[in-house]
């Protein structure tokens, strides 16, 4: 249901506020640089430090803009179960094709906890629904036995996995077999991913350089194995130099260089890149032709 390079679009911000104008625009620069699918309001999206009324708008911009044109996967996780259904209804509401559903955070619920949270969202939400695994910022890892539990309920259809483990990949590939959407959430992952059956990724680097990452996912669903892998090469270093601070910072900070945002502003906790980090990244984006 859902494949390719889909791309985890940044929030962007004017003097603290959603910029709408800049945000359309990004979705347009996506568009046409064949993304396969556009993901508002997830961790790249600043989805923590949103309010409830601004992440609901920034899903409806996004399915008012890409109007049918690509897949909308709307973030809608929560550590608080009762929360997650109602952006799961909202999500559904205003359209979207599924939601993104990161696991409770901060709470590190068991596994059977894990399965309870994601069942009743699903049993009481009829979307198609993606499971978003990173363990590096929620504390729990969900496992490879959970999410084929997972599998077997109708409407939850795949998994953005994040652990960083292409042995959790394989795993849960074998667990839950080929009608399960495993998709990337780590960009230089991708390739690896792919050869082993996953289906694509939900990609940061996405937000600047859509039309090398789509190509990568289409190259390979071509059969063109070796065209890939070169790709695959020449994104990894900008895939590295993305992380080199906490996303969205660096990525922020490239699409304002890009001038494709006003500015790189993030939400506290969240901080503005060192001048340090904010000059390799720069030297990052020149080499790869993005300025």
């Amino acid at each position: 249901m859902f494949q390719g390079a889909m791309v985890a679009i940044v929030t962007p911000f004017k003097a603290g506020q959603v910029d709408e104008k800049a945000y359309r625009e990004l979705i347009e620069f996506q568009i046409s640089n064949g993304t396969h699918g556009i993901v508002p309001c997830g961790t790249t999206g600043e989805s923590a430090t949103l309010s409830f009324k601004e992440h609901e708008r920034v899903v409806e911009i996004a399915v008012e803009q890409v109007n049918g044109r690509v897949p909308v996967l709307a973030g809608s996780g929560s550590n608080n179960t009762e929360e997650a259904i109602l952006l799961t209804k909202h999500a559904k509401n205003a359209g979207a094709d599924g939601a993104l559903m990161i696991s409770p955070y901060y709470n590190k619920p068991t596994q059977e906890g894990l399965f309870r949270h994601f069942e009743k969202v699903a049993k009481t939400v009829d979307i198609p629904i993606i499971v978003y695994n990173i363990p590096g910022r929620t504390a729990v890892n969900i496992e490879p036995d959970t999410v084929a539990r997972l599998s077997k309920i109708d409407n939850i259809v795949g998994i953005k996995e994040a652990a960083g483990s292409m042995k959790q990949i394989t795993d849960i590939i074998a667990r839950c077999g080929e009608d399960f959407d495993v998709l990337s959430g780590e960009d230089y992952l991708t390739f690896p991913l792919l050869c082993v059956g996953g289906k694509g990724v939900i990609s940061v680097t996405s937000n600047v350089a859509p039309r090398d990452m789509a190509d990568l996912c289409n190259l390979f669903f071509a059969g063109r194995f070796k065209e890939a892998q070169e790709l695959y090469y020449r994104l990894l270093p900008l895939c590295h130099a993305l992380f080199i601070e906490t996303n969205p910072a660096p990525v922020k900070a490239a699409l304002a260089m890009m001038n494709k945002i006003e500015s790189g502003e993030v939400r506290l906790p969240l901080a503005p890149m060192s001048d340090a980090n904010l000059e390799r990244l720069r030297r990052h984006l020149q080499s790869y032709g993005l300025i």
